[in-house]
């Protein structure tokens, strides 16, 4: 393998959390301001444009989705997010035998694609545009017995940088990576930390993104989680902050769908396993592993859904984002019917 693609190999796996090694070629983008492929317009909403879409749609269907705007912060920051949550049967939503499914997108705030996956996700859940090959007898039946909660953009304003054109930024609106802001190993620099990349905050939970999503994780107690990210194709469970996984039945179980989302979407080509092994670094404070270890989650997951392996480190929204009509549809298609097959097996997995 040549020397500058194997290079380039490490450091496109950066959109989970970011690689130490090689950050300073995002540090020296978010300094210079540059990135050289511009936000696609014609696929992409601006953030707010985004929210706004997805109010207009639950609205159309208050029988299945509801939405609110929860808010935190201090004088000088705060912080918004949007949460959508979906249910059949609106009498039956806090049924504790339902699945209670709990999604997140749009954490590291140049990863457009993600949210953008969560607004397809919320117009199959409102019957607008069905998964591919699924029919609506089908989409029902899957649904009739979970209750899902979806945060379509947690770093909403992250993203008001990234759409005011400093495309390489990943971090929230005070330069704290939202993904490094947990308390589970929070605070562990490796070697090759860079604060420009994954600054942890001054403490766990110092942010109100991650104030906002523990409290929903609590009082929720979903059986799967899901953290949505870009910058490779992996399917990944705990633990980002070491080479393991846990042990027992859970985490076999965990693995077993995984690789069943990994044959049936992937051809087989995600990367698959834990975080901290699959990814080839270790990731300290994330959400992920704090759902596992202290919220409990039974199924806690990362899933990245696109990166460009041909596009240059400074490159931001290429490397981690469509740039083309095709490719945005196929990734549009093929991440939202493992979604729904996810919410087809997460039971069958729990039992």
């Amino acid at each position: 393998m040549a020397a500058s693609f194997h290079l380039f190999f490490i450091i496109f796996l950066s959109g989970f959390a970011a690689f130490p090694i090689f950050s300073f070629v995002y540090a020296n983008a978010n300094t210079t301001q540059h990135s050289w492929t511009p936000i696609n317009h014609h696929l992409y909403h601006s953030g707010e444009g985004l929210i706004e879409k997805i109010k207009s749609l639950v609205h159309r269907h208050p029988d299945k989705l509801t939405v609110e705007t929860i808010q935190a912060g201090t004088k000088d920051y705060k912080a918004d997010i949007t949460v959508v949550t979906y249910s059949q049967n609106w009498e039956q939503s806090g049924d504790k035998s339902k699945l209670r499914i709990l999604l997140s997108f749009g954490q590291h705030a140049r990863e457009l694609i993600s949210s953008e996956l969560a607004l397809r996700i919320l117009s199959a859940l409102g019957e607008e545009q069905f998964p591919p090959e699924m029919d609506p007898a089908s989409l029902h039946d899957t649904l009739e017995n979970v209750v899902i909660k979806i945060v379509p953009m947690e770093n909403l304003n992250g993203r008001k940088i990234v759409d005011a054109g400093e495309l390489c930024e990943r971090r929230n609106g005070r330069g704290v990576d939202l993904n490094r802001n947990w308390a589970v190993n929070w605070g562990k620099k490796e070697k090759d930390y860079d604060p420009a990349e994954e600054y942890p905050g001054t403490a766990p939970f110092s942010e109100p993104e991650t104030q906002i999503m523990r409290e929903i994780a609590v009082s929720f107690n979903p059986h799967i989680w899901v953290n949505v990210h870009s910058g490779t194709n992996g399917l990944f469970m705990p633990y980002d902050h070491k080479k393991s996984t846990p042990d027992g039945l859970p985490s076999q179980r965990m693995r077993e769908l995984l690789d069943e989302l990994n044959v049936l979407y992937c051809s087989k080509r995600c990367l698959v396993g834990s975080g901290g092994t699959a990814v080839g670094y270790l990731a300290h404070g994330t959400a992920t592993d704090y759902m596992y270890d202290v919220v409990r989650v039974p199924m806690a997951f990362t899933f990245e859904i696109y990166g460009d392996d041909k596009a240059s480190g400074a490159d931001c929204f290429k490397m981690f984002n469509p740039i083309d009509q095709t490719t945005f549809k196929r990734v549009m298609d093929q991440w939202c019917a493992s979604f729904f097959t996810l919410f087809k097996l997460g039971p069958v997995c729990l039992m």
